[in-house]
């Protein structure tokens, strides 16, 4: 078989790490050349940049898993990053190409589904969990590392350098998928010829979103999901932007906001969250993460000084804990036979969110009339707080107007999150899920708490 030795999580590891590492150097340059080509309209140009590509992402998703399932995970591998790094060299040669080829992009930007697929293929059940942790880590380790690298080559060396060094990290990555990793699936699991049918089933993004209302208590996770996610997502499209152009933070200022962010947000979720979730509960620990949610959007909303929004980050790096209590109540909740298909229900909804919210956040920006109509003035040391003084001289009553409209989405999730059942009925649960998918196991096999899966542990085409 092609590549270096026999397929291992060590490989995915390091094609997600130089994807993600490349993109990272290019966090500060976007965010000037987006500014430069779109003066008048930066916040919403962004959004709907943003917005077609997570909708295209969300749509093309499942296509891609089941098509990866037949023709194997080592051509869709170089596929996905071949195509998510494209635009990579166009920042300096056109801007307009390269916002143009980063929305349509979203079609194949979908490198994590694959790369789970990939795991999924080579780990035992038991070993997923850590499998899919050393992922995860090893995406949040390149992204804390990189805008701060990319900041400092910029400063130093200029644009053209950091654009020429990206460019040269994904060609490593596309050269190391070609040369390096292995083909995880199976030669007898693929069909004999790469001509076999896929299913429309198969390739329906909004499948998983259809069996979402036969059941009350996962209707309820679902819409806290989505009330808490639409925000979430139409922030990460655009914060760092809004950092850098409304509230003055320099380049290096932005990627020592990320890097923190990053820290904080991995030690919520290992030690706070496990801490949190013997103490007072699975559904405590989701309101009280809907509730730093919250105060964090507000911060943002009103905020109008640099420490306001280094205060806000670390309410919202506490926040990053009701994603992963969500997902471990669903667990709970469904029955051992389901857990694919709620699972498979809640990253729907985050994919359609990652779609909505960033075009609903930079049309909000547009409507308040939240614009810098000339280039940022020179940053000082103190943060920029001459564009932020510009800035509060436009619009002195609420800073950031979405942040405030997310806040008030988020409160409606915590709202609907207080009807759903701490201590779900798990013989009534299993029956209901056996009706609705017609399995018939004993009704009385409740799973054990111990036994609960991990989010996406049983999607082999997430």
């Amino acid at each position: 078989p092609q590549g270096i030795g026999s397929p291992s999580v060590y490989h995915a590891v390091i094609v997600i790490f130089l994807e993600f590492f490349a993109w990272g150097l290019l966090t500060a340059p976007t965010l000037v050349v987006l500014h430069e080509t779109f003066p008048k309209h930066t916040f919403l140009m962004n959004g709907l940049i943003q917005g077609v590509k997570g909708l295209l992402s969300f749509l093309s998703a499942p296509l891609i898993g089941a098509l990866s399932d037949v023709w194997g995970r080592k051509s869709f591998l170089l596929l996905t990053v071949f195509f998510t790094c494209a635009p990579i060299p166009l920042m300096k040669i056109s801007p307009w190409w390269y916002f143009a080829v980063i929305s349509v992009s979203g079609v194949f930007a979908v490198t994590f589904s694959v790369v789970f697929a990939y795991v999924a293929d080579i780990t035992q059940e038991h070993e997923r969990s850590m499998a899919y942790g050393l992922v995860s880590a090893t995406f949040a380790a390149s992204l804390v590392t990189s805008p701060a690298i990319g900041a400092y080559l910029g400063r130093a060396y200029g644009d053209s350098l950091v654009v020429v060094l990206a460019t040269a990290i994904a060609l490593l990555d596309i050269c190391f998928i070609l040369v390096a990793v292995p083909e995880s699936l199976p030669e007898k699991m693929r069909p004999a010829s790469w001509g076999a049918p896929i299913s429309w089933e198969q390739a329906d993004p909004f499948a998983s979103l259809k069996k979402v209302g036969q059941d009350s208590i996962v209707l309820l996770i679902c819409i806290t999901v989505f009330l808490s996610y639409l925000p979430e997502a139409g922030q990460y499209s655009s914060f760092f932007l809004y950092l850098r152009q409304i509230m003055g933070f320099s380049s290096e200022s932005v990627a020592a906001f990320i890097a923190v962010l990053g820290i904080l947000s991995i030690i919520a979720q290992t030690i706070v969250l496990s801490l949190l979730m013997r103490s007072i509960g699975n559904k405590n620990t989701i309101l009280l993460g809907l509730g730093f949610q919250i105060l964090q959007l507000a911060w943002y909303g009103f905020g109008s000084e640099p420490w306001m929004m280094w205060a806000a980050g670390a309410v919202a790096a506490m926040s990053s804990i009701t994603f992963p209590a969500v997902s471990a109540l669903v667990s709970r909740t469904a029955d051992a036979d389901q857990q694919g298909v709620v699972q498979g229900m809640i990253t729907g909804i985050r994919g359609l969110c990652n779609g909505l919210g960033p075009a609903l956040y930079g049309f909000i920006f547009y409507i308040f009339h939240v614009e810098l109509n000339e280039l940022p003035m020179p940053e000082s040391s103190s943060g920029g707080s001459v564009a932020a003084q510009y800035h509060l001289q436009q619009n002195s009553i609420i800073p950031g107007p979405p942040f405030l409209f997310g806040a008030c989405s988020v409160l409606l999730a915590l709202l609907v999150a207080l009807f759903i059942p701490e201590h779900t009925n798990l013989n009534v649960r299993s029956s209901n899920w056996k009706k609705h998918c017609g399995s018939h196991g004993h009704p009385h096999s409740p799973q054990a708490p111990g036994e609960a899966k991990e989010p996406l542990l049983q999607v082999t085409n997430v």
